[in-house]
């Protein structure tokens, strides 16, 4: 076999069915819809539509919150750490931050940045700049002679709420001094 021998299987690649192209083709006229109502219509089929009777997902009791101030942290474990240090893909003399551990592969997601957690032994001596560490990990980091910086992020109700009382301070200050123009 040569490369300009190549193809598909027999069947492998079959082009879409032309509908509406008149009565010879087998799919002319009403293209397969059948007659008259909703289905039969362009755009109307609605998804979850019963014919005005209240909805399936309408009528189940919602359960659970969801909150939109909550952060999102990508967790990574000492243990992980370690062994991404034995196999040379982290270097454990410099600090260790999101960047590092995403480029290692450790840290997915977490727009938020990372969160160490105590799960695994760690024996290298590491100085860390994360989000978060729960005691356990700062304990064992410690143990081992290295250090965790704690990067201070705030939280977006706090960050609302002072834009907020700015806004306010600047009305009133531009309140109180077209009463002093008066």
């Amino acid at each position: 076999m040569k490369l300009n021998e190549l193809k598909d299987n027999d069947g492998a690649r079959k082009g879409r069915m032309r509908v509406g192209r008149g009565i010879g083709s087998g799919k002319g006229k009403t293209a397969g819809r059948g007659y008259k109502g909703a289905k039969s219509r362009s755009g109307v089929s609605i998804a979850g539509f019963e014919g005005g009777q209240m909805p399936l997902h309408m009528r189940i009791p919602k359960r659970g919150f969801n909150n939109i101030f909550a952060r999102d942290y990508a967790e990574v474990n000492l243990g992980a750490i370690q062994k991404m240090i034995d196999a040379g893909k982290l270097d454990a003399k410099g600090t260790l931050d999101h960047d590092a551990l995403k480029a290692a592969g450790l840290a997915r997601g977490g727009k938020d940045g990372v969160r160490v957690l105590g799960k695994g032994e760690l024996k290298a001596k590491l100085n860390l700049k994360v989000a978060g560490a729960s005691k356990g990990a700062r304990e064992a980091i410690e143990k081992a002679g290295g250090s965790v910086e704690i990067i201070e992020r705030k939280n977006p109700a706090e960050l609302a709420a002072a834009k907020k009382g700015k806004v306010r301070e600047a009305r009133l200050a531009g309140q109180s001094a077209k009463g002093a123009k008066a």
